[in-house]
C-alpha cells in the first residue's frame, strides 16, 4: 500500500530535506522536530518506508510505502 500525501506550498531546501527525519531538527520556531522522526519509525516499525520528494517553489510530496499482509487481504476480502 503506498500513501501520498502532497501541498503546493514553497518546497523544502535540499539542506533541509537531509535532514527531516533526524530527531529534533526543525526549521520552525517553536517546533521540536521530533514529528518525522516518529512517523519513520513507526513507518519502519512495519515494515514499511517513507520517502519525501520536494523542489522549491512548487511543493512536497511525502510517500509511504507499507507492506499488506495477507491476513488483511482475506480480513477484506470477506466484507460483503
Amino acid at each position: 500500500v503506498i500513501l501520498t500525501f502532497d501541498d503546493t506550498g514553497d518546497g523544502i531546501p535540499a539542506a533541509a530535506r537531509r535532514q527531516l527525519f533526524t530527531p529534533f531538527f526543525t526549521t520552525k520556531p517553536g517546533g521540536t522536530g521530533i514529528g518525522l522522526a516518529i512517523s519513520r519509525r513507526v513507518v519502519e516499525a512495519h515494515g514499511g518506508s517513507i520517502q519525501c520528494e520536494s523542489t522549491e517553489g512548487h511543493g512536497t510530496t511525502f510517500r509511504i510505502a507499507l507492506p499488506v499482509q495477507q491476513a488483511v487481504v482475506d480480513e477484506f476480502s470477506s466484507i460483503d
